[in-house]
């Protein structure tokens, strides 16, 4: 082999290695959400959002709820019998109004039990998926979030603030259009959460857990611990599986060029020591 022919053949070998460690990586994701599977007798619906260098030409993309997320899981939840209970799991920022409302409106009317796990977060259009569910399994220091609407990068409570606090004949007609969207976008996602919690508490409980999660009660990004969300009403628990965990870590975030975080991922004893180390 001449020398040319070896460089054309590292070149093909570097550029199926990407394509060949994806599959495997997919191959592995599949291995254990089938072991849920048999474990809970259910179907497992995966929707996390991570940046994986490998999204294009090695440069990552922040992902969030889009259309696409809400046509594959109104399938895979089409393909479900209405006796098999559905176990989703749940990683996301947030997305698309649209999206979120057609995902849980779906859940909400499946038949068997629906599990939402959140083993670390599910923000804004995340939470209002898991508001669907009959049981939400967060880590304990899982989060969720408000669901009030964003009109671009501005607050439709904050919008509204200004038409308060300001005099009309100071205020720009831009603002004031904007103001009559916020209305409605807060009117309508309010609608939404009260329907989806109809049959899952008290109509004035639901009513009110559903004003505070739309209205901007708190900025959009405000964490609601496990304690918090309870308080709300919903209900949830800690009882999260290995599986889901082990799911996780199967959905690497995209690597830096220096670690900012490392440890020894091994699980440690109460003196410090390793499971490794006390087995030697």
């Amino acid at each position: 082999m001449d020398f040319v022919s070896l460089l054309w053949l590292l070149f093909l070998i570097a550029s199926l290695q990407p394509v060949l460690a994806r599959r495997i990586l997919e191959s592995q994701r599949l291995r254990k959400m089938r072991e849920l599977e048999k474990k809970r007798k259910s179907r497992v619906i995966a929707m996390i959002h991570r940046q994986e260098s490998y999204s294009f030409l090695g440069i990552p993309f922040a992902r969030f709820i889009d259309i696409q997320d809400s046509e594959q899981v109104l399938r895979a939840i089409k393909l479900t019998d209405d006796d098999v209970p559905i176990d989703f799991i749940l990683h996301t920022p947030g997305g698309l109004v649209l999206a979120a409302t057609q995902i849980a409106m779906a859940l909400k009317k499946h038949p068997a039990k629906v599990t939402v796990f959140v083993p670390h977060y599910a923000m804004s259009g995340g939470t209002f998926i898991a508001l669907a569910a009959d049981e939400i399994v967060m880590d304990e220091n899982a989060v969720l979030g408000p669901v009030d609407p964003q009109l671009g990068n501005r607050a439709a409570a904050s919008i509204l603030k200004v038409m308060e606090e300001k005099p009309i004949d100071r205020i720009e007609d831009t603002t004031i259009m904007m103001a009559d969207l916020s209305r409605k976008a807060i009117q309508q996602v309010q609608h939404s959460v009260e329907t989806i919690l109809a049959n899952k508490m008290d109509p004035e409980k639901a009513r009110e857990t559903a004003r505070i999660l739309s209205t901007g009660t708190w900025t959009h990004d405000y964490p609601i611990m496990v304690e918090e969300a309870r308080a709300l009403g919903l209900p949830v628990s800690t009882d999260m599986p290995q599986e889901v965990y082990d799911l996780m870590a199967l959905y690497p975030q995209a690597q830096a060029q220096r670690p900012t975080v490392q440890y020894i991922p091994v699980p440690y004893g109460g003196n410090g020591s390793s499971q490794r180390d006390e087995s030697r």
